[in-house]
C-alpha cells in the first residue's frame, strides 16, 4: 500500500511541474518570445493545453476574474501539496 502513495506522490508532484511549465509556456507565448507558427511549438502547446485545462477549467469557475491575471494554477498548486501533506502525515504512517 504505501508503494501506490508513494506513486500517487510522484504523479502528484509531476502534475506540479506541468503546470509550472505550462505557465511559463503561456506567458512566453503569450509575449511572442517562442515562435507560434512552429509545429513544434505548437504541439508542445497542445500537449500541455490538455494536461492542465481539464483541471484548471473546473478551477476558474470557482475563482473571481483578476483581468488578465489568471490565480487558478496557483491555486491548484496549493491544492496539490496540501493533497500530499495530508497522505505524508495522516495516511502513510497509518499503513502497514
Amino acid at each position: 500500500m504505501r508503494a501506490i502513495l508513494d506513486v500517487i506522490l510522484v504523479v502528484l508532484q509531476l502534475y506540479v511541474w506541468v503546470l509550472i511549465i505550462s505557465a511559463v509556456f503561456s506567458w512566453l507565448y503569450a509575449f511572442n518570445v517562442i515562435n507560434s507558427s512552429n509545429q513544434v511549438v505548437a504541439t508542445i502547446g497542445n500537449m500541455l493545453h490538455q494536461f492542465t485545462e481539464p483541471v484548471l477549467s473546473r478551477v476558474r469557475r470557482f475563482v473571481p476574474a483578476f483581468g488578465t491575471i489568471d490565480i487558478s494554477p496557483i491555486i491548484v498548486i496549493l491544492g496539490i501539496f496540501l493533497l500530499q501533506n495530508i497522505i505524508r502525515y495522516y495516511i502513510y504512517p497509518n499503513v502497514f
